[in-house]
């Protein structure tokens, strides 16, 4: 791949720290570029030089559009037209901004597509994100050989990253609403493009909307999560529980599930690096999820620079109540007549599995989009140096309560020919619920029989 990397900053960068994890802040000095020539969260503010990538803005004002009751915003995009699509027949004009991933699907299926639409930088976050961006480059540090965090608040620990790892600790850590409640399905198709679709109940609270949160004396939980499994019949019922800790090679993530045929609560320390996801038919391991979660000990993380890349972004349309599950779910990959692609900078990141570590995926390489530290492309590797699975996270921008959310997401199987997509809610009826505060008393083991009742 023509792997080209952007600025001459970027590049020194990505040579002077490729191995080495700086565990200090940045100098106020260096912070002071946050709302200057950065934007509060560390992107370019300014656009690129054909103006292409536009420059930012403040992202999408809060009243952009109208939201329904069933909590679908309107699409203030929806009179656009395609630029031009990228299929198999033309890829090659295009590769030096496609992922591999996205040219290994291009090559594996010839109604795969990527339709590519005016970049729009519309990402934004609440003023007290910003604030504690801000405070959080010249206070928040690495521990623990790079996984764990102190001196960290809210969310983006390091605007201004200085490797991989920092790069890498802004997505796991970035802001998502603080808490969110919603219904969504996922789906598993086989070749033929049939599935059942399996819905789920989830909700997740990050510690400072826990009301019994102490900031004095913070402990190890970064956020507490909880997923319920309502269809289909043999698996309603069953609870997935998560206490995600900040240090997970100090104290490990604590999770639990219950099993509705059982009757029954039990640990379950596979939900955690490349242990099989809970109804996801082996298509998915435990830190795929999310794009990436989890602790990040077993790799060495490089951050290689920053590219422009085409990268799914203003899902409006995806997300569209107007949509069935069955006109998203096609055979081999979602239906590209209802994505969006746009030109964007990101950030990429390198993992490799560190000698004498053992994960499925020897090598994982990320792009991060720069606007919201979300991770919207995923390359993943195994041990033989193969392209194995690709995943892709649609972000639609919620601008209503300011937050990038990924919505749908899907991770394609190169070698078997299968994917898992989740996130979708296109038929749901009840609105993703933002900002709520909970007491810890929710997120424990005992609480899950009553969360499982069918």
């Amino acid at each position: 791949m023509n792997n080209k990397i952007l600025s001459a900053c970027s590049l020194a960068l990505a040579c002077t720290l490729a191995n080495h994890a700086a565990l200090a802040a940045v100098s106020p000095d260096q912070a002071k570029q946050l709302g200057s020539s950065l934007t509060p969260i560390g992107a370019e503010m300014n656009g690129n030089a054909d103006g292409s990538i536009p420059a930012w803005t403040g992202g999408l004002p809060k009243n952009s559009g109208t939201l329904s009751s069933e909590g679908f915003l309107s699409n203030p995009f929806a009179n656009e037209q395609p630029l031009f699509t990228i299929t198999s027949q033309n890829a090659g004009q295009y590769q030096d901004k496609l992922s591999p991933g996205q040219q290994a699907m291009l090559k594996r299926y010839p109604t795969y597509q990527i339709p590519v639409y005016p970049s729009h930088r519309s990402a934004s976050l609440p003023d007290a994100v910003y604030k504690a961006a801000q405070e959080n480059a010249t206070k928040a540090k690495l521990v623990e050989g790079g996984n764990g965090l102190e001196g960290f608040s809210t969310a983006i620990p390091f605007p201004i990253p200085q490797n991989g790892l920092e790069a890498l600790w802004n997505h796991i850590t970035r802001y998502r609403g603080g808490s969110a409640k919603r219904t969504h399905v996922q789906a598993t198709p086989l070749a033929s493009g049939k599935f059942v679709p399996v819905y789920f109940k989830q909700q997740f609270t990050f510690r400072d909307r826990i009301k019994d949160f102490n900031p004095a004396s913070p402990g190890n939980v970064l956020f507490y999560y909880k997923q319920l499994v309502t269809a289909p019949a043999r698996q309603a019922g069953d609870v997935v529980l998560v206490h995600e800790t900040l240090n997970q090679v100090k104290e490990p993530r604590m999770a639990w599930i219950y099993n509705a045929g059982q009757r029954r609560v039990r640990r379950a320390p596979q939900i955690s690096y490349d242990g099989p996801y809970p109804a996801s038919e082996g298509q998915r391991v435990a830190d795929n999820l999310d794009m990436y979660n989890g602790a990040p000990d077993r790799y060495d993380w490089k951050l290689v620079g920053k590219r422009e890349i085409y990268i799914p972004y203003n899902s409006f349309k995806l997300d569209s109540p107007t949509l069935k599950y069955t006109d998203i779910v096609q055979p081999g990959h979602l239906n590209p007549a209802h994505t969006r692609y746009e030109l964007h900078r990101v950030w990429q990141v390198e993992g490799t599995l560190k000698q004498g570590e053992r994960h499925i995926y020897a090598k994982r390489v990320f792009f991060i989009d720069e606007d919201s530290w979300q991770i919207s492309l995923a390359d993943h590797y195994d041990s033989r140096g193969t392209l194995w699975r690709a995943a892709e996270g649609h972000l639609t921008p919620l601008y209503d309560v300011q937050v990038p959310w990924l919505g749908a997401e899907a991770l394609y199987d190169l070698i078997n020919g299968r994917y898992i997509v989740s996130g979708m809610r296109n038929e749901e009826k009840d609105p993703v619920e933002f900002g709520f505060s909970s007491l810890s008393s929710e997120y424990t083991p005992a609480a899950l029989r009553n969360a499982g009742i069918r």
